[in-house]
């Protein structure tokens, strides 16, 4: 199994189981005020309330360009891209994570503690920081947090192999809840199934059969979407 499959397998049995700042405006970028703009027609369903904090919380900016810079590289390692479907980064991830620490401060301290701790053991290492490694550098790295001790509470683990931990779960989260994630899955969301009876051989096992009236006129998928109607004795009519 490689590992979108296993992270995929991790994530659906989890949930089996159960996750610009304005002023002037530079080139290309956006205003608050066009941001908002961009949350009514995302948010659909939102709250008033909901949609002016999501403005707010988009108006904002907590990592720096290095942080983010390092958070692209970590989360497409995590999920990395496959022939079919593009890595976790190319889904968005990075500024799902961004979003997701303002909405929830106290993984802030977590996170940002966590990039450190690459940079510094990079650094060490390989004389480099962690984004500028090479591949198999930063897998070597991550290889010593990524395998946590499962017979010692999650809560008494090391803070670098609690940041994997995290980042991990925000980076499966933020790709299987974006469009390309969400096709990655293969989820079509709730549609009507398709009925044709029961099968004719199970019928006649049983001595049954249908009453051709009955069936044209509950088995006919061409009449599905018509409401069923009955006369005053309940008798079935269409």
């Amino acid at each position: 199994m490689d590992r979108r499959k296993s992270l995929k397998s991790i994530l659906l049995g989890s949930v089996a189981g159960g996750l610009a700042m304005h002023g002037c405006k530079p080139e290309g970028e956006t205003t608050a005020e066009e941001s908002l703009v961009k949350v009514e027609e995302n948010h659909f369903g939102r709250t008033p309330e909901e949609k002016e904090q999501i403005a707010k919380l988009n108006a904002e900016q907590f990592f720096n360009p290095h942080e983010l810079e390092t958070i692209t590289v970590l989360s497409s390692l995590i999920l990395p891209a496959n022939e079919k479907f593009g890595s976790a980064a190319d889904a968005g991830v990075p500024d799902f994570i961004e979003f997701m620490v303002k909405d929830i401060p106290e993984m802030q301290t977590p996170l940002r503690g966590g990039l450190m701790w690459l940079d510094h053991k990079s650094n060490s290492e390989f004389a480099t920081e962690f984004k500028k490694a090479s591949e198999d550098q930063q897998k070597q790295i991550l290889d010593t947090i990524a395998y946590p001790d499962v017979t010692v509470p999650e809560s008494e683990r090391p803070l670098e192999i609690r940041f994997f931990t995290l980042m991990r779960n925000l980076t499966l989260s933020g790709y299987y809840t974006s469009k390309m994630g969400i096709e990655d899955l293969g989820y079509k969301g709730n549609s009507p199934n398709v009925w044709d009876g029961v099968p004719e051989d199970v019928l006649k096992q049983h001595g049954k059969a249908y009453d051709p009236e009955w069936l044209a006129k509950c088995v006919d998928q061409s009449k599905r979407s018509d409401i069923a109607e009955w006369d005053a004795d309940g008798n079935l009519l269409t």
